[in-house]
């Protein structure tokens, strides 16, 4: 594995995340052990504990408030539990490390909104996210090589957007934005991708097109989405799991969790 490794990670850490050791011991993938997280005495995850099997792809649920986007700033860094343990492995320790580490380490995570480069061209957007560690137009000036402008065309046919490699990324469509943007951190060559609401103001075709990409994505990399449109979460869910109050509430298949009287009451209506 080729992953950048940011300044001041340790060297066991380092050499773990060099020999691929973080993607080949067995065990989850990711593991959090009773995370509370407090904001002015409120609770924003009481006691959570969730794991992630490696090649899984996760769905998470849950009302307004449930914690689900504190749960993923606990895991990428942005926020400090004040009580559990985060382990990315099962020997990295993500509350040692910053922001940059964590994603060095092979945590990828992307927002609802798409942030892409949008008078780029969506080749350069990938290139760009490859060489991340360089400025932009330092980037876009290097001489790719076979392999990486290989990387670059194997991405392009999975995010389905072969055919406008060469466009500028504003005149893409929402959906293919948020593509773009998932091609952009497959390009890093996560472990693991958090993706946050990548569904929201898609049309019917394109979270269709959206299920089979990360459907296609499992297996190749654990997957954690959180998503509110049930529909989607029932096209590529095997495990749901539904968070309330900063706790899990329910967890297994989507059959299971809209049958839960304790969801149905607090989440999902009748």
């Amino acid at each position: 594995m080729s992953l950048a490794i940011s300044a001041g990670v340790s060297e066991g850490i380092a050499d773990r995340v060099v020999t691929g050791e973080v993607d080949t011991v067995k065990g989850p993938i990711l593991y959090l052990d009773s995370i509370s997280v407090s904001f002015d005495g409120f609770k924003a995850l009481n006691d959570l504990t969730l794991t992630i099997e490696r090649g899984e792809l996760r769905c998470i649920i849950g009302p307004n408030g449930a914690g689900k986007t504190t749960m993923m700033d606990v895991i990428t860094g942005k926020t400090r539990p004040s009580a559990g343990t985060a382990f990315f492995g099962q020997t990295i320790d993500l509350a040692r490390l910053s922001e940059p580490q964590i994603a060095a380490v092979g945590i990828g995570r992307k927002f609802q909104k798409p942030t892409v480069y949008e008078n780029h061209t969506v080749f350069e957007n990938l290139e760009l996210a490859m060489k991340a560690d360089k400025s932009v137009f330092a980037s876009l000036k290097a001489k790719l090589s076979g392999a990486a402008r290989d990387r670059i065309g194997s991405v392009l046919e999975e995010i389905a957007l072969t055919q406008r490699a060469y466009e500028p990324a504003g005149l893409l469509s929402h959906g293919q934005k948020q593509w773009l943007e998932i091609g952009m951190l497959l390009m890093q060559e996560p472990l693991l991708l958090l993706l946050d609401e990548p569904v929201a103001g898609m049309t019917d075709e394109e979270t269709m097109k959206s299920a089979d990409l990360f459907l296609t994505l499992a297996g190749k990399y654990s997957v954690v989405v959180v998503e509110h449109d049930m529909d989607f979460v029932a096209k590529i869910a095997k495990t749901v799991t539904v968070l309330h109050e900063g706790s899990v509430l329910a967890e297994g298949s989507m059959d299971q969790v809209q049958n839960d009287e304790r969801v149905i009451e607090v989440y999902l209506g009748r």
